[in-house]
């Protein structure tokens, strides 16, 4: 299992001198900085935090290396991560959304549907994505309280209501889904 955790992306160029415009996922923003040099998706690159800022467009930040626009547009897109051992331990009852991954998706009655994959976001929200158990193509669930409403991660297992199920609970009341 990759032992590391994304934590921010690079997005636009935002000077002259190389500064970029970075979204954070740290539960403080600004905390970015203070896990040390960062890694992209490959581990092969690591980038250091010269400068961090908060700015009407977001994070404003400076990479070392990274002296001209012409560099810092090359980056965007980038994803930026930490090791796990880098972060503080989760509260009791807390995760990472990486702790989703490998997870028995499961229905309440026990019907197993199969494996988290995943926990893609893009841009609406964080999704579940699950290998079927029977095979074929995977599937996305949107990760809400309605459709993931436990997560057992000692148990290994999280709890779904596939969005079929909440749309045929919904009729079954005389309800309109779609409302």
């Amino acid at each position: 299992m990759n032992n590391n955790i994304l934590l921010g992306r690079i997005g636009a160029a935002h000077s002259l001198k190389g500064e970029v415009v970075v979204q954070s996922f740290a539960a403080d923003p600004l905390d970015l900085k203070a896990y040390g040099a960062l890694t992209d998706a490959t581990g092969m690159r690591t980038f250091e935090i010269v400068s961090l800022r908060q700015a009407g467009k977001g994070l404003i930040a400076r990479f070392t290396g990274v002296d001209d626009r012409t560099a810092a547009e090359a980056l965007r897109g980038t994803e930026l991560y930490v090791a796990r051992e880098k972060l503080p331990a989760p509260g009791d009852g807390d995760f990472y959304l990486a702790d989703l991954i490998g997870l028995t998706a499961a229905t309440a009655d026990g019907v197993i549907i199969g494996e988290v994959i995943d926990v893609p976001n893009y841009g609406a929200g964080d999704l579940i994505e699950i290998r079927p158990e029977a095979g074929g193509e995977t599937l996305l669930i949107p990760f809400t309280h309605e459709f993931a409403p436990s997560v057992d991660i000692a148990d290994g297992r999280i709890l779904v209501v596939p969005p079929v199920l909440v749309q045929d609970a919904a009729e079954d009341e005389g309800e309109d889904p779609a409302a």
